[in-house]
C-alpha cells in the first residue's frame, strides 16, 4: 500500500495485490483480515491477469472483495485473480472515483459510469476521420514498398 495526504480522496491504494489473500491464513485469521487497509471503504479493480475484468465499489473492501474470492455462485468468481484498490473516506468520494475508474478504463463486463458523457464535437470528430485516413494511407505505401521489395529480391 501507498499512502498519499490523508486531506485528498483518496487515501491510499494497493496495486496488483494476489486473490489469494483470501484464502491464505496467517495464525488462526486469514491474511486478508489482518491488513488494516483492506477494512476501509472504497474502491476496487478486478483484473484477470493483466486486463481489468470489473470494477466495483465497497464499504469495507475485505468484505466485498472477499465475496467475489471465496464465494464460488459470485458472478465474478472464476474471472479473476490479482486486484487493485482504492481506499476512499467519504460515500460521495466513492461513487465518484468508480465512476471516473468505470469511464477510464474499458472493462469485460462493459460497466457504464454514472457520468455525463460530453458529445464529440464535429471539428474533433473530422480531425479524427482525417488522422486515420492518414496512417491508413501510410500503411498502404509501406505494403506497397514491401510488395516492390519481394518482386525485386525474385
Amino acid at each position: 500500500m501507498t499512502k498519499s495526504k490523508k486531506r485528498g480522496i483518496i487515501t491510499g491504494y494497493a496495486r496488483g495485490w494476489p486473490r489469494e489473500i483470501f484464502d491464505i491464513k496467517k495464525g488462526s485469521k486469514l491474511l486478508a483480515k489482518q491488513l488494516p487497509f483492506l477494512q476501509q471503504p472504497g474502491v476496487y479493480i478486478l483484473y484477470r491477469d493483466e486486463h481489468p475484468y470489473y470494477i466495483g465499489k465497497a464499504d469495507r473492501l475485505y468484505r466485498r472483495i472477499g465475496s467475489h474470492a471465496t464465494k464460488p455462485q459470485a458472478k465474478y468468481y472464476n474471472f479473476w485473480n490479482r486486484f487493485s484498490a482504492f481506499a476512499v473516506v467519504k460515500k460521495e468520494g466513492i461513487d465518484e472515483v468508480e465512476a471516473i475508474l468505470i469511464a477510464a478504463i474499458p472493462t469485460v463486463n462493459s460497466a457504464k459510469p454514472k457520468l455525463a458523457k460530453e458529445k464529440l464535437p464535429k471539428d474533433v470528430a473530422n480531425l479524427m476521420r482525417e488522422m486515420r485516413r492518414d496512417s491508413v494511407k501510410d500503411v498502404k505505401a509501406r505494403l506497397e514498398k514491401l510488395g516492390a521489395r519481394a518482386k525485386g529480391e525474385k
